[in-house]
């Protein structure tokens, strides 16, 4: 082997990488069709009474019901407005403790604190998802419900959830964000909990830009969800309101919004099969490499493989490997970089860190409502900090060829082999 392209050896890769996003690469001819078509009807909004049954919004939650087999759908225009109306239709309110995973996007410990809950930190382990064990220690009389938050395209142990759920009543929103079209033994994630929430973002699997969709068999919590989503209770001028009124918020979804996400849902399964047979072969490849290692849920169904994370020996290891396998014409980067204010560390998370609301106090924390005592520091979840630290990703994504593989496979080794 030549010597490391950071220390002036030849890189194994001189051409660029393949894209970042997934769906987003995909965005074509059909969508461009779709968005004109909203356009000469001239009906942008839901709920123009005229033609309300053509609705695009309305199709794209059929195709969500359709697609996860759940009873209900609704679309709204955020992940983060998905899990805020999530906890709503699950009864989370003030005086209530919700386990969220110490590493998730800033909008999980966000939603909980916004529906004047306390977001309560807990470990992940090397699958990067909840630790069922730490869970379970996390559970006080106050506790109400667990968000289980499908990470970089990996489902949680959804069996140990479910079991540690049912022995506490407790509720379970599933974040499958990250994780959409992705399976747990066969069943479509957002749809083992009580409900299930999406993304439709940027770099997630399909996109509309910004968007979401809540999934569950409830039509209590379905109801909750759509007086919540909106409180001009649009929606029941053309069905049964079966719950009294309480005051919501706008979380709408727009006709153009939900036309340029309609057929993607269709796209998913060729897109997902590519990269989960992409990461299979990586892990393969990898598995005996020394010095590094591969959690035992890396390349299984559980794992969309959106990326490629490996550990090493400390933090140090990863930085400089990270840095060593970039320069050799593969991005990689660390998961958790000290240095970076990355939201998806819960150590970022300044508001809860702070136990800061918007108007210059500490509620939900302070509320006369809420009868515990919750900490957080940068020593909360040390193991979440460790693993992370330890940690080096490569995205993929379904454009990646064989030559690509090789390319990362020759990039690891030759890191491995001159700096580890």
């Amino acid at each position: 082997m030549d010597k490391l392209a950071i220390q002036g050896g030849v890189p194994v890769r001189t051409k660029p990488w393949v894209s970042k996003f997934i769906g987003g690469e995909e965005l074509g001819q059909e969508e461009k069709e779709r968005l004109l078509r909203v356009l000469d009807k001239k009906r942008v909004f839901r709920y123009v009474p005229e033609g309300l049954e053509d609705s695009e919004v309305g199709q794209l939650e059929e195709e969500y019901r359709r697609f996860t087999g759940a009873k209900y759908a609704l679309a709204v225009n955020s992940g983060t407005s998905a899990l805020i109306c999530a906890l709503i239709a699950a009864g989370v309110g003030p005086g209530d403790e919700v386990i969220i995973p110490a590493y998730t996007w800033v909008a999980t410990a966000g939603a909980v604190a916004l529906v004047n809950a306390v977001p309560v930190l807990c470990e992940i382990d090397d699958s990067l998802t909840i630790d069922p064990q730490d869970l379970e220690s996390k559970i006080t009389p106050l506790t109400k419900a667990i968000i289980a938050v499908h990470m970089r395209g990996i489902s949680c142990d959804m069996d140990r959830i479910m079991s540690i759920a049912r022995k506490y009543n407790l509720k379970v929103i599933e974040d499958a964000a990250q994780a959409n079209g992705g399976k747990y033994k066969g069943q479509m994630l957002g749809s083992i909990g009580d409900v299930g929430c999406f993304s439709l973002q940027q770099s997630k699997v399909i996109t509309t830009g910004e968007g979401g969709m809540v999934v569950t068999d409830s039509e209590t919590m379905w109801q909750r969800a759509v007086l919540y989503h909106d409180g001009a209770m649009y929606q029941f001028r053309f069905t049964e309101r079966k719950i009294p009124a309480f005051p919501g918020q706008n979380y709408r979804l727009t006709e153009l919004q939900a036309a340029l996400s309609l057929g993607q849902i269709g796209k998913m399964p060729a897109m997902l099969n590519k990269t989960q047979a992409v990461k299979k072969r990586l892990v393969e490849l990898l598995r005996s490499v020394p010095k590094i290692e591969l959690s035992p849920v890396f390349g299984t169904e559980r794992d969309l493989g959106i990326s490629l994370v490996f550990y090493v020996e400390n933090s140090t290891q990863a930085r400089e490997t990270a840095e060593a396998i970039t320069a050799e014409g593969i991005p990689a980067q660390l998961v958790y970089d000290p240095e970076a204010n990355d939201q998806h560390v819960y150590v970022n998370w300044e508001f809860l860190m702070n136990k800061q609301d918007p108007w210059g106090g500490s509620y939900p924390w302070s509320s006369p409502l809420y009868k515990g005592e919750v900490h957080y520091s940068t020593e909360s979840c040390p193991r979440t900090l460790d693993l992370l630290g330890r940690a080096v990703q490569i995205r993929l994504n379904h454009l990646i060829e064989e030559e690509d593989i090789q390319d990362i496979v020759k990039a690891v080794h030759k890191v491995v082999h001159y700096l580890l």
